[in-house]
């Protein structure tokens, strides 16, 4: 089946695509600050950028989007018709990717939590972000 839109269409639509402030991130980050959590953002100086830094609770908070990293059994994430080698491959890459950065990260003794984009809207899986951040506090 072809793409629906032209090659330069497409284009501009995909360079459209943020990597910071997306929309999961930014109702994870209000959720927490509502709560009383105050947290850096995107530190560099960890691996993959973590969305949320919380140096209080030594944590950090990757808010995946469910497509980008490939979120087993989830509705939102489903191989493209077109281009499917090329899609498949690069979320893998990014798969292996996330893997990586947050093995260094635990081994420099922080705590990864990882937040789906899908359960952004659930009250009760937000709720228990919050649990699982003060686990070891």
């Amino acid at each position: 089946m072809p793409d629906v839109h032209d090659k330069i269409t497409r284009s501009y639509n995909m360079s459209r695509i943020k990597s910071k402030d997306t929309k999961p991130e930014m109702l994870v980050r209000k959720f927490l600050f509502a709560n009383g959590f105050r947290y850096r953002l995107h530190d560099k100086k960890l691996p993959g950028k973590p969305d949320i830094v919380l140096p209080k609770y030594k944590t950090v908070v990757f808010v995946n989007g469910c497509f980008w990293h490939g979120h087993k059994d989830c509705k939102y994430f489903v191989i493209p018709k077109t281009r499917t080698v090329f899609w498949i491959n690069k979320i893998k890459k990014n798969i292996f990717n996330d893997k990586k950065n947050s093995m260094f990260i635990k081994n420099s003794g922080w705590k990864v939590i990882v937040f789906w984009e899908c359960k952004t809207s659930n009250k009760i899986e937000l709720e228990n972000l919050i649990v699982r951040i003060k686990l070891n506090d």
